[in-house]
């Protein structure tokens, strides 16, 4: 949940570039070099159940383009790096990022916005392609409100949409002549909404059909495995429920699904391969995320802390705020046997996943908020902050900061991180740049 103080610098950090609208066509991007910022849009996510529905026979509209497009010259202000390592490279789209629609984070430069996605050269940030894929809105859709859009996850080599209904499309990042669709079955001919991915499977469900009793319907979880370009499996759910978190015991794969029961949610894991519920345990009301980390799974408490359940569902431990406190975990990130939670009011705290000891805490010069996605990548915990605040690298062991990296622009978005093996890649607005691995 979003503190009142990181939701107060955010309006405070709000902008716009002279005579730029938010519906405003633009340009494809710029490389600008090294350094970096940009601005940020406002989204409202209304409408979203109805809305998907309405939009899912709709068919989708899709265009590539190659690195051959003129690249027009720079419109705004080129920012310059105040702090920290030095970009590799800076790319500035023509819109703002919408990196919330991504399951998981990429391993490749991508830059997601309301124009498509453009895919970018690892080495230079050069575009080398741009994927077009979302809807045009529905007949009668109202000019102040953006048309519902779903999740997208991003593969070594694929972007994943749900561009066609009742299929799961599959777009080369580089090479159009690569595309593949895949015809699913009859029961996930409605609209596919993807939730998360892991060990190669994307994970989502579809909505139920309206109970004629008028009894909030259940719906359909799936399960597609990408490189073999097939269904793994579907399951028909009693309630309203969605995938959540992929996970490992063992040899064995699993799947964490959250489970809306009226008032009250639930966790439920299920077996990875085959979709058989294994287990289940009571949840928070609003069961928002859930990490894995070896054979436990770590949920909300309730109380805005952290709960550490066992590889069955029992409680193993929690860490709450103490009395006089007032923060809120955000999702923890795991990291074999440690697991380092963000909250909202700047902590980091690194646990240890089998019993909740605190192994080490870290004060960040910045609040965050649920947006914040830190990244662990090798020996560092990358912390993404406010666009004022920026990232900070944190050593996984001490907890000892490396850095701080941020920009000189304005903005009022959050930064995003992602990673292949050579280069991190830090955004907010419309800004991405490529930094170094520490």
């Amino acid at each position: 949940m979003q503190s009142p103080s990181s939701e107060g610098a955010a309006r405070e950090q709000s902008w716009q570039w002279d005579g730029e609208a938010d519906g405003a066509a633009e340009a494809p991007g710029d490389v600008i070099g090294a350094g970096g910022d940009g601005p940020r849009l406002s989204r409202r996510g209304l409408l979203v159940g109805a809305g998907v529905l309405a939009v899912g026979g709709v068919a989708w509209a899709f265009a590539g383009s190659g690195s051959d497009r003129p690249v027009p010259e720079p419109t705004k202000p080129t920012p310059t790096a105040l702090s920290g390592p030095t970009p590799l490279w800076t790319y500035r789209g023509a819109q703002a990022m919408t990196p919330e629609r991504l399951v998981a984070p990429p391993d490749r430069p991508v830059f997601l916005s309301k124009a498509g996605m453009q895919v970018l050269d690892p080495a230079s940030g050069a575009p080398q392609r741009l994927l077009v894929f979302d809807p045009p809105p529905p007949p009668g859709w109202p000019s102040d409100l953006e048309p519902p859009v779903g999740k997208v996850a991003v593969g070594p080599e694929y972007l994943f949409t749900a561009a066609s209904r009742g299929h799961l499309d599959a777009r080369h990042l580089t090479d159009p002549t690569r595309d593949w669709s895949l015809p699913l079955p009859d029961e996930l001919q409605d609209q596919l909404l993807f939730t998360c991915m892991g060990g190669g499977v994307l994970y989502g469900y579809v909505w139920g059909r309206p109970r004629a009793d008028g009894t909030a319907p259940g719906n359909r979880v799936f399960a597609l495995q990408l490189d073999g370009r097939s269904l793994l499996w579907s399951v028909a759910a009693d309630h309203q429920e969605q995938p959540i978190a992929p996970a490992t015991r063992g040899t064995a794969r699993l799947v964490a699904c959250a489970r809306s029961l009226g008032n009250r949610t639930e966790l439920v894991v299920r077996d990875a391969t085959t979709g058989r519920e294994l287990w289940t345990a009571p949840g928070d009301e609003d069961l928002r995320w859930c990490a894995a980390v070896r054979e436990n799974f770590l949920v909300p408490d309730g109380n805005g802390g952290v709960r550490g359940l066992g590889p069955g569902g029992e409680p193993r431990w929690t860490h709450s705020p103490a009395r006089g406190e007032s923060w809120r975990a955000l999702p923890p990130v795991p990291d074999g046997v440690r697991v380092f939670v963000p909250r909202d009011n700047g902590l980091v705290t690194c646990h240890d996943a089998g019993t909740g000891t605190v192994l080490w805490s870290y004060r960040l010069p910045f609040l965050l908020d649920r947006r914040s996605r830190p990244l662990v990548v090798g020996g560092t915990l990358y912390v993404p902050g406010p666009a004022a605040g920026g990232v900070s690298a944190i050593d996984t062991a001490t907890g000892v900061p490396a850095w701080t990296f941020h920009d000189s622009g304005p903005g009022r978005d959050v930064w995003t991180v992602a990673a292949d093996g050579n280069h991190l890649y830090a955004g907010h607005d419309d800004i991405l740049h490529a930094l170094p691995l520490s």
